[in-house]
C-alpha cells in the first residue's frame, strides 16, 4: 500500500531518454513515458476495468525494465543501397526497420543477430524478397535461457539449401561459443507466419533448457515459454500462492501448454493435476517436461478445454481449483459455462489483457463467484501490454 502511495505522489515525467526507434517500430508503445510512469498508467488501467470486483493491489513492476525478452525473432532485407538490414517490421507493415540493439531484447541475442547479418555477406546469402520471391533467408529466431545460458539460434529460409552449411555453422559457433544449438526452419509459404512446418538440427540437440520456479523446461524451436522469465516467476509465484495449495487438492490447468504452471502447481503443494491443452505438441512437451523434473502427481491431456470441463461436469468429477491462463482474446463462453458447471471452489485467472479478463470476471461473478485477489504484474515493460493474476471464489449458498 506505501508503495503505491509513494508511486502516485512521484512525478509523471517523459523518458528523458527513449528508444530512438520507437515511434518507427512500434513495438514500445509507452516509451515516451518514464519507467514509474508506465507503472502508474497500468495501474490506473487495471484500476479502470477491474476495480468495481475488488480493490487492486499495487502493480509489481521491474527492478531493471530492461533487456528482458529472452527470445528475439529479425527479419531481413536489402535497404537502398543493397546493404543487408535485420530488425523488425513497423508497426502493421512489412518493412523492416534496422536495429542494431534493442531496449528489450536480449543483448546476446541482439549480438548473434549482427553476427548472422555480417556472415550473410561472406557467404552470399540473400534476404527473402516478400514481392518477388526470391532469395533465401527470412528471418532469425534466438531464444536464451536466462538461469541456463543454453543459447538456441533458429535460422528461417525459404529453401531447404543451406549454402556451406557446415562452413556457416562453424563460423557462428566461433564467433558466439555460448551458442548450444543450431536448426534450420524452411518456410516456403506465401505467409506472414514466422515459422514453417519443416525443421533439421544443424548444430547440438534440437531444444535447450531453462530453470523457472524449481523445475526445468524444455523449449524447442516452436514451443510457447513466457518472453519474460523474471516477471513470469513473480507472476506464477503469486498465481501459486493465490491457489492455497495443501497437498489434498485436484487442481485443473485449462490451456496447459508446455505444462509450466501445472508442473509447479504439482511440485508445491497440489494433490495432483489435471493439464488440458488443445496443442498436441505443447501436450508432447509437456510430458516431456513432467519425466525430466520427476514429477508423477500430473496427467496430461489432448482435448479443447471447455469440452474436457463439460465432460468431467457431467461423469459428476469434481476438481477444487482450476488454474487458466487463455489467450488475449480470453475464454469463451461456451468454456466459462463448462467451469461454471464443474464448480471448482477456486479459479486462479491469468490473463495477459484486462479488457477481455472483465468480461470474463462478469460472467463468473453472475455465475455465482466472488473475486477475492487482484494482482497486476508488469511483464513487459515499455510496451501497453499488463499482465493480472485474479482469485475467485465461489459463493458459499
Amino acid at each position: 500500500m506505501e508503495e503505491l502511495e509513494k508511486r502516485k505522489r512521484q512525478p509523471l515525467e517523459r523518458n528523458p531518454n527513449p528508444c530512438p526507434l520507437y515511434r518507427k517500430c512500434g513495438g514500445c508503445q509507452l516509451q515516451n513515458m518514464s519507467y514509474p510512469r508506465q507503472l502508474h498508467w497500468k495501474q490506473e488501467l487495471v484500476e479502470r476495468l477491474l476495480g468495481r470486483f475488488h480493490k487492486v493491489n499495487p502493480i509489481v513492476g521491474m527492478k531493471y525494465p530492461y533487456h528482458y525478452r529472452n527470445k528475439v525473432q529479425a527479419a531481413f532485407a536489402l535497404n537502398k543501397k543493397k546493404q543487408i538490414i535485420s530488425g523488425v517490421y513497423q508497426a502493421s507493415t512489412h518493412r523492416v526497420v534496422p536495429v542494431e540493439s534493442c531496449m528489450i531484447e536480449d543483448e546476446t541475442a541482439d549480438q548473434i543477430v549482427g553476427t548472422i547479418r555480417k556472415l550473410m555477406k561472406d557467404f552470399r546469402m540473400e534476404p527473402y524478397n516478400e514481392d518477388t520471391g526470391r532469395g533465401l533467408v527470412r528471418h532469425v529466431l534466438v531464444k536464451r535461457g536466462f538461469v541456463s545460458g543454453q543459447v538456441m539460434v533458429v535460422m528461417v529460409t525459404s529453401s531447404p539449401i543451406l549454402p556451406s552449411k557446415n562452413n556457416f555453422v562453424k563460423a557462428l559457433r566461433k564467433a558466439h561459443p555460448e551458442i548450444t544449438t543450431i536448426l534450420q526452419n524452411v518456410n516456403n509459404r506465401p505467409t506472414s507466419m514466422v515459422l514453417g512446418d519443416f525443421e533439421k538440427v544443424l548444430y547440438g540437440p534440437g531444444y535447450i533448457e531453462e530453470a523457472l520456479c524449481g523445475c526445468v523446461f524444455r523449449i524447442s524451436a516452436k514451443s510457447f515459454y513466457q518472453i519474460n522469465p523474471v516477471q513470469t516467476e513473480v507472476l506464477y509465484d503469486k498465481a501459486i500462492a493465490l491457489a492455497g495449495l495443501t497437498g489434498k487438492e485436484t487442481v485443473l490447468d485449462a490451456y496447459c501448454g508446455t505444462g509450466t504452471i501445472g508442473l509447479i502447481a504439482a511440485k508445491r503443494g497440489a494433490g495432483h493435476v489435471i493439464g488440458v491443452e488443445l496443442n498436441r505438441d505443447a501436450v508432447r512437451d509437456a510430458i516431456s517436461n513432467a519425466k525430466r523434473n520427476g514429477i508423477k502427481n500430473v496427467y496430461f491431456y489432448n482435448a479443447d478445454a471447455g469440452d474436457f470441463l463439460s465432460a468431467m461436469a457431467d461423469e459428476g468429477e469434481s476438481v477444487n481449483v482450476v488454474l487458466m491462463d487463455p489467450p488475449r482474446a480470453g475464454s469463451d463462453e461456451r468454456f466459462l459455462t463448462s467451469l461454471v458447471a464443474l464448480s471448482p471452489n477456486k479459479i486462479v485467472y491469468i490473463s495477459c489483457n484486462p479488457e477481455t479478463l472483465q468480461r470474463d470476471l462478469h460472467f463468473l461473478v453472475r455465475a455465482g463467484y466472488k473475486v477475492k485477489e487482484i494482482q497486476p504484474v508488469d511483464m513487459f515493460p515499455h510496451t501497453n501490454h499488463v499482465e493480472t493474476v485474479v482469485l475467485m471464489s465461489k459463493v458459499q449458498e
